[in-house]
C-alpha cells in the first residue's frame, strides 16, 4: 500500500467503540465518533483496563487538581468510597502513551467526562499525558 491509500489510524477509547469497558460495565457505542472515524483503522484502548482496573468498577473523579496534577503527584485520583486509585489510572495512562508511541497515530479519540480520558473540563489522567507528549486529541 503506498502513501496516498494508507488508511489514518487512531487510538479509539474501547467504550466509544461499543466494547464493555464502562465503568459500570454498560456498553454505549458513540455514533458520532463512529463516524468520524468511517474510514479509518481504530485501536481500542481502555486506560484503566490497562492500568489494571476490573469491569465494572466504582466511579471515581480527579481530587485536588485535574490529570496533569495527576501525573505531577499533587492530585489523585478516588472512588466514590475514598480508594486512591491513582497508581492504575497513571499506569493505564503509560500504557496508551506506548500503544500510541508504537503506531502512526493521527489522532486520539477520547470519552468525554472521564477521569481518564476528558479533554474538556477537568482533564483526564491518559489525556493529559496524551496532550503532554504532543498527540491531537478529539472529544466525544
Amino acid at each position: 500500500m503506498n502513501d496516498s491509500t494508507k488508511k489514518s489510524v487512531y487510538l479509539v477509547s474501547a467504550c466509544l467503540m461499543g466494547l464493555c469497558t464502562r465503568y459500570d460495565g454498560t456498553i454505549k457505542p458513540d455514533a458520532e465518533s463512529k463516524n468520524f472515524l468511517k474510514g479509518c483503522i481504530r485501536i481500542p484502548v481502555c486506560p484503566e483496563q490497562l492500568g489494571g482496573m476490573p469491569t465494572p468498577r466504582p466511579a471515581a473523579d480527579i481530587k485536588d487538581g485535574d490529570g496533569f496534577d495527576v501525573l505531577q503527584g499533587t492530585a489523585s485520583v478516588c472512588t466514590k468510597d475514598g480508594e486512591d486509585v491513582t497508581a492504575p489510572f497513571v499506569r493505564g495512562a503509560q500504557q496508551v502513551l506506548q500503544i500510541a508511541k508504537s503506531n502512526e497515530i493521527k489522532g486520539i479519540c477520547l470519552k468525554a467526562r472521564s477521569p481518564s480520558c476528558a479533554v474538556s473540563g477537568t482533564i483526564g489522567v491518559t489525556a493529559a499525558l496524551l496532550k503532554k507528549h504532543g498527540y491531537k486529541l478529539y472529544e466525544f
